[in-house]
């Protein structure tokens, strides 16, 4: 019984984070699945992201961190968080997309996993046209709700370009996002032609698989199985980018939950899953980014 009540908080979760459930109807109906306001709580806060110890400390001396800002078009200016491997220089980038809570901690600490790994990376706070990302996550969500998605990929499209062609061109850029950002990552790898070099996407829903054809960047896809709602659009989108003859790999890992790799929502995370992803994830960089097979 008290799987079938995870299963039931997560889907309800999902409604309430992703279709816009009203917060009020969402806290009733996790009440009933509860049995109880005070274990909806303790249900609530197993599911949803919370503080969490860092895996790379925000501190860590091999590491040199800063805030950046760009204009990736004319008045259109972004921030991010950049972190690098300490004294390196002319290393591919690796933007490093968020959720829909927008550019928190949880993503700092991706992006300095991925400098860990030798890459310059940069994670944008894409509500910084809107004034950046507030602390309140649930203000943050709805942000981005209102976000103009043609605007918003024109923005990173443009950022790719910009990164791509530093340095006299011979830079390669990456990117890889989880849940609105990687649907972000699906956008992006149809709108940057040949400036993106590679692409992963952590369960993010699809675009048209008419698109398909404009994707040039070889794609690595993560999806949960249970993750029905991703599901739905990241298959035909899969299917179609075959069909198209793109470089393309999908990995629809078993048993694991959408939001499944981020460490700060205890009942949805799966280590063993999240590290044979994050394993893959870098071997496909390294490979497209560095050229090592």
């Amino acid at each position: 019984m008290r799987d079938e009540r995870i299963r039931a908080a997560i889907s309800l979760y999902d409604r309430f984070t992703h279709d816009g459930l009203d917060r009020r109807a969402f806290m009733a109906e996790l009440t009933r699945i509860a049995g109880g306001a005070a274990a909806a709580s303790l249900l609530l806060s197993s599911i949803a992201c919370r503080a969490a110890a860092p895996q790379v400390a925000h501190d860590d001396d091999r590491l040199t961190l800063r805030t950046v800002e760009w204009e990736a078009r004319p008045g259109r200016r972004y921030r991010g968080y950049n972190a690098a491997p300490r004294g390196s220089v002319d290393l591919p980038v690796v933007l490093v997309i968020h959720e829909n809570r927008g550019l928190n901690d949880h993503i700092r600490d991706v992006a300095r996993r991925v400098a860990i790994a030798g890459y310059s990376a940069v994670a944008p706070d894409f509500l910084s046209p809107a004034g950046g990302t507030p602390a309140d996550e649930d203000r943050a969500r709805a942000m981005i709700g209102e976000l103009d998605m043609a605007e918003t990929v024109a923005d990173g499209a443009a950022s790719i370009r910009w990164l791509a062609s530093a340095e006299g061109g011979s830079r390669k850029v990456g990117i890889v996002g989880f849940c609105w950002g990687g649907a972000l990552v699906n956008r992006l790898a149809v709108a940057s032609g040949e400036a993106l070099a590679a692409g992963v996407s952590f369960y993010g829903p699809a675009p048209s698989p008419s698109e398909a054809g404009q994707v040039r960047a070889p794609l690595l896809i993560h999806l949960a199985e249970r993750d029905e709602r991703v599901n739905a659009t990241a298959l035909p989108w899969i299917a179609a980018l075959r069909g198209a003859g793109k470089e393309v790999r999908a990995i629809n890992h078993h048993g694991v939950d959408h939001a499944f790799h981020n460490d700060t929502s205890a009942a949805r995370y799966n280590a063993e899953a999240a590290r044979r992803a994050w394993a893959t994830t870098l071997e496909f960089f390294d490979r497209h980014l560095r050229g090592e097979s």
